[in-house]
């Protein structure tokens, strides 16, 4: 394996856009090999969370809703953004329970993922909790149209062979669980 350093230089930055759900920067960069890159674009973003809850029953928890830059209405588990100063865990407990009334259980970190390594500057959280239960009804803000549904496993592996699951940073969790649970692989 290379040693390389790799790392690029930050010769310039500025911000284009500073607003609480879109902060974008254009920035000037050296590469080690001398190059200049005069228009380098970054997204920052907090860190995201999701998780892969499963009830007592077995089932899997998932949040349906519509996805307006995709135009379409969607499966998912259950994911949020991390409030400043939360941990990944808090912040993905307190989702679980705002969007889907669901809690409890055994918590376990996942795996920890980027949307777009070349361009975001944020991890997304995964984790999986077996055993949630529903404690209560839904908390939405008041910009949230979000239905909970539960599904067998069988279920949700229907859904990622058929490609029904779009969004990336959840069908990676969910195949990683597959992947680890292959005597269940039909």
């Amino acid at each position: 394996m290379s040693k390389r350093d790799m790392k690029w230089e930050t010769l310039e930055s500025k911000y284009l856009i500073k607003r609480p759900w879109l902060t974008a920067r254009r920035d000037k960069v050296k590469l080690p090999t001398g190059a200049v890159n005069n228009e380098y674009y970054v997204l920052e973003y907090p860190d995201w969370v999701n998780v892969i809850a499963i009830t007592k029953e077995g089932k899997f928890v998932f949040v349906r809703q519509y996805r307006y830059a995709l135009d379409c209405t969607s499966y998912e588990i259950c994911a949020g953004v991390m409030e400043k100063d939360e941990q990944p865990l808090e912040a993905i407990q307190r989702e679980l329970q705002e969007e889907t009334g669901y809690a409890g259980g055994e918590w376990k970190e996942w795996m920890n993922i980027s949307a777009n390594a070349s361009a975001n500057t944020n991890l997304t959280h995964c984790f999986l909790a077996i055993g949630v239960e529903k404690i209560s009804g839904q908390h939405l803000d008041a910009t949230e149209d979000i239905e909970v549904c539960l599904f067998s496993k069988e279920e949700v592996l229907r859904m990622l062979k058929n490609d029904e699951i779009k969004q990336a940073l959840m069908a990676a969790p969910l195949w990683r669980y597959f992947a680890e649970n292959k005597h269940f692989h039909q």
